[in-house]
């Protein structure tokens, strides 16, 4: 898979529009940074709850360290009504596009609102190790790009039904009451402090659950968007794909099957990319960030997200590590 996407992206005639790991990135939101629980980025809000001057981790003998915590940019999701388009790789196609598979966003005739279905494509992006950045963090992530997911190959992303039968809890948040308490967690993710312990909300773009393509109230394409990288990142979890930090560990991350909304947030590449300001927590209003993000007519077809995750390092404390950023 590596060596095929290396060689479409070479040949694709749209390469320079693929997203640039340097100049399309908001560098800004690898903040705040926090060594023992206190905050060394004064300037930049800190939500985290958990202080300790030291962490120990297992082994032989223990490791005695400094706690840090710090944001990557580790993953990339694209949202697309194209089947088999890759628009943060330029837009390179690995396959074709029918009336079957391909995206749409439609009326429904007995409601005033329209539905919608899209395509995402899950990448491997870690950004600081390709750039050879904080590479002494033993936290940082590391690898190549890589596609690691493509609904297109998913029967359960384009059936409700089926994904229901695999996420049986779906059925216990259909319900009024338990969509009203989502509207609390719309206004925590807003201030960007999503609300854990309400999983199954999305904030204020919509329903999370059935984790497919099928938006059921498509009220723009910056929240129809925003709302599937949600269900794609919570997806990943289901899948065992993607591992996460307790609040408490700073030694190695552990699989998470129901996702943990406050290890994340997220910066838009594309239409239009975010290159300053602080990034968005899941579920945060597309209303207060989207302005100018995405164009009015034509074009909203392809969305790419960057995904910033919260990472937990034990630094060696008789080494010690230059921060850059």
């Amino acid at each position: 898979m590596r060596a095929m996407i290396f060689f479409l992206i070479i040949a694709s005639p749209i390469f320079g529009d693929m997203v640039n790991p340097i100049t399309d990135v908001c560098w800004e939101c690898v903040l705040p940074i926090t060594l023992s629980g206190i905050n060394v980025t004064p300037n930049v809000q800190d939500f985290s709850n958990y202080s300790t001057p030291i962490c120990v981790c297992a082994g032989t003998p223990p490791k005695i360290g400094i706690p840090i915590t710090f944001w990557e940019p580790a993953r990339m999701v694209d949202v697309t009504r194209h089947a088999y388009k890759l628009v943060g790789l330029g837009g390179i196609k690995l396959g074709k596009e029918t009336l079957k598979n391909r995206g749409s966003v439609s009326l429904v005739p007995e409601i005033p609102s329209k539905t919608s279905f899209h395509h995402v494509h899950y990448y491997v992006f870690p950004i600081l190790s390709l750039l050879r950045l904080l590479t002494d963090f033993q936290c940082v992530e590391t690898g190549e790009l890589d596609v690691a997911y493509m609904s297109e190959f998913d029967p359960l992303w384009e059936d409700e039904s089926l994904m229901n039968i695999f996420n049986t809890e779906a059925e216990l948040f259909g319900n009024p009451l338990a969509q009203l308490a989502c509207i609390a967690d719309c206004a925590q993710s807003s201030l960007n402090k999503p609300t854990d312990k309400l999983f199954w909300c999305a904030g204020c773009e919509g329903s999370l659950y059935p984790f497919g393509g099928h938006i059921a109230h498509h009220s723009g394409a910056l929240q129809a968007s925003s709302l599937i990288v949600h269900r794609c990142l919570a997806r990943m979890h289901r899948m065992g794909v993607i591992k996460g930090y307790e609040e408490t560990d700073f030694c190695e991350p552990r699989i998470m099957p129901i996702i943990k909304k406050s290890l994340y947030k997220t910066q838009i590449m594309r239409p239009i990319p975010q290159t300053s300001g602080a990034c968005h927590a899941l579920g945060k209003s597309d209303q207060l960030w989207g302005l100018g993000k995405s164009y009015p007519f034509g074009g909203e077809d392809d969305f790419v997200y960057l995904i910033w995750i919260k990472k937990q390092c034990c630094l060696d404390a008789v080494r010690p590590v230059l921060l850059s950023y």
